[in-house]
């Protein structure tokens, strides 16, 4: 494969990973998963959640596109790249700045704060139902989800905790 070609699959498959990323977060973790799922939105003050364990699952999964493409395509390896990089900048915004898990440190600006809100608001309910924000890279308005919080709260499709302000 040529540089170019390397380059825009890289790309490619980084932004298909977020959308994957909101699909699987909404219908899966949110959905039939939500046993893996249910820790990471309680308070608790283990190092690991069972959460964890799509981390490990989708990583075993890529692993296997690696060893494949190796053999056959480099087109699926420079893929499995692809994915590999946003696990990276997953777990550097999602896990490290978002959940504190790496570092303390809580942005006053900019984009970064905005992952961080939109992420908090997230949170925000009580239980699988409803929500807001299933993405990990991208992130709305905090005041369009604050909205929508409202919304489904009084609509009865979420229970959504009081600090939230919505």
């Amino acid at each position: 494969m040529s540089v170019p070609a390397i380059l825009l699959t890289v790309f490619l498959s980084i932004a298909g990973m977020e959308l994957f990323a909101w699909w699987a977060h909404k219908y899966i973790m949110h959905g039939w998963g939500w046993g893996w799922h249910r820790d990471h939105h309680e308070p608790h003050d283990k190092k690991l959640e069972k959460n964890d364990l799509y981390a490990v699952t989708f990583g075993t999964i890529v692993f296997g596109m690696f060893a494949a493409g190796y053999v056959w395509s480099d087109l699926l390896w420079w893929v499995a790249f692809g994915i590999t990089c946003y696990g990276l900048i997953y777990t550097l915004v999602h896990d490290g700045l978002v959940h504190q898990r790496y570092w303390k440190w809580v942005p006053k600006k900019g984009y970064a704060k905005r992952l961080v809100q939109a992420h908090k608001l997230h949170h925000a309910t009580i239980g699988k139902e409803g929500g807001v924000s299933f993405g990990f890279v991208f992130a709305q308005d905090p005041a369009k989800l604050k909205a929508e919080l409202k919304r489904q709260r009084e609509a009865g499709e979420a229970v959504v905790r009081e600090s939230a302000g919505a």
